[in-house]
């Protein structure tokens, strides 16, 4: 697989990640897209390596991206026989946060995915310290549920995915598709970070991204500025 062009990223939303990856992963119907698949995200047993491992060991589209890995997990001998997943590795351990989130269809407001967020702490339980290193654990619902999920819906077990990544300040660093864009329109976005000094008001720089739209093989452009 080449390279992608400097501008280009391998960025699916959540719900891409589910309903393409995830799904077509675990139904593994057709070959030729399970090879494809398993470049863009491996299989890998992420328990047997440290986080600051994984990016050298993830898909040929994000293996150089500073933010973020994808991986599929399969499922361990000890969770196909009851039990709960070995989440140890030789350094620390990665640790469930909160509660279970839900992953939705955008189409029909129907509850696709469970979703974990966990946290890699250095040294061994209960004394460990708190790392940057975070995971978002998806679990495909295996039969069809309604917007309200249900009280214990059920989730299929063969493989998750599940994205690495470290704390980031950004609100919205996973999902960067402004809330209620529609595709192939322009958007604006402006951080605090980037607003304009008041002592220049003259300053302005033009230039545009581009994201790759997972399933659909899509180039959607974004126009960013900032005055």
């Amino acid at each position: 697989m080449e390279e992608l062009a400097p501008g280009f990223r391998f960025y699916p939303t959540e719900e891409e990640l589910i309903s393409f990856y995830l799904y077509n992963k675990l139904e593994g119907k057709r070959n030729d897209l399970n090879q494809a698949i398993d470049r863009v995200i491996p299989v890998l047993d992420i328990y047997d390596f440290n986080p600051w491992d994984l990016p050298q060991l993830s898909g040929e589209l994000s293996r150089k991206d500073p933010e973020q890995w994808f991986f599929f997990i399969p499922r361990q001998k000890r969770e196909a026989q009851g039990g709960r997943p070995n989440r140890l590795t030789t350094t620390g351990y990665w640790k469930s946060t909160g509660s279970p989130g839900y992953v939705y269809s955008s189409s029909n407001n129907l509850c696709i995915a469970i979703k974990r967020t966990m946290v890699f702490y250095m040294g061994r339980i209960p004394l460990g310290r708190k790392t940057e290193w975070k995971m978002n654990e998806y679990k495909v619902i295996q039969e069809e549920a309604s917007s309200s999920t249900g009280p214990n819906p059920t989730a299929r077990q063969e493989f998750t995915l599940c994205r690495v990544y470290k704390s980031s300040k950004c609100r919205r660093a996973f999902d960067r598709r402004p809330i209620g864009m529609q595709i192939g329109e322009r958007s604006v976005q402006v951080s605090s970070d980037e607003a304009r000094p008041s002592q220049n008001p003259q300053l302005m720089v033009d230039g545009s991204t581009f994201e790759v739209h997972a399933h659909e093989n899509m180039i959607l452009p974004f126009k960013w500025q900032w005055l």
